[in-house]
């Protein structure tokens, strides 16, 4: 099963879910060079709810966000990547800077995100309590970045 889906199609399987009564949590990220901290994240995101959807930014959104240089995986190979990970049920792709249209057709059951952002700060919080649901931060394990990792390449072989 493809687990890679549009907003339309996860729009249609989350209203499934509700009539399933399965708590779907939501989180949303950029997933450039998949890490060790990645992983911790999203399985603590997961351990929240039953169904896990992460919203991935696009190509053309990680470029207004991040920079011309990045990202350095494309889409495709991200998705493909994160999608193929333990704890994440399904990933969309999203072309906006912010999830928060996507979170505002899905209306998760729990929206996370790291414990750097502050719960007010979220984008999409507003919408997901209004309709009961919960917004949560999970703390960092792993010091790791895609920025760090990046960093050390360029201190460990340029001259």
């Amino acid at each position: 099963m493809n687990n890679v889906l549009s907003k339309e199609e996860m729009k249609s399987l989350r209203k499934k879910f509700k009539v399933e009564h399965k708590k779907v949590v939501f989180t949303n990220g950029v997933f450039d060079l998949i890490h060790a901290g990645h992983v911790d994240y999203l399985i603590k995101a997961k351990a929240m709810g039953d169904i896990l959807i992460v919203g991935m930014n696009s190509d053309s959104s990680v470029k207004r966000i991040k920079g011309e240089k990045r990202p350095l995986i494309n889409q495709t190979e991200r998705a493909f990547v994160l999608s193929n990970l333990k704890p994440v049920d399904f990933v969309v792709i999203f072309e906006e800077d912010t999830p928060f249209e996507l979170i505002k057709e899905l209306i998760p059951d729990v929206l996370v995100k790291g414990a750097d952002w502050s719960l007010d700060k979220i984008v999409g919080s507003d919408i997901i309590t209004a309709d009961g649901g919960e917004v949560k931060n999970i703390q960092f394990v792993s010091k790791q970045s895609t920025s760090k990792i990046i960093e050390i390449i360029l201190s460990r072989y340029s001259d």
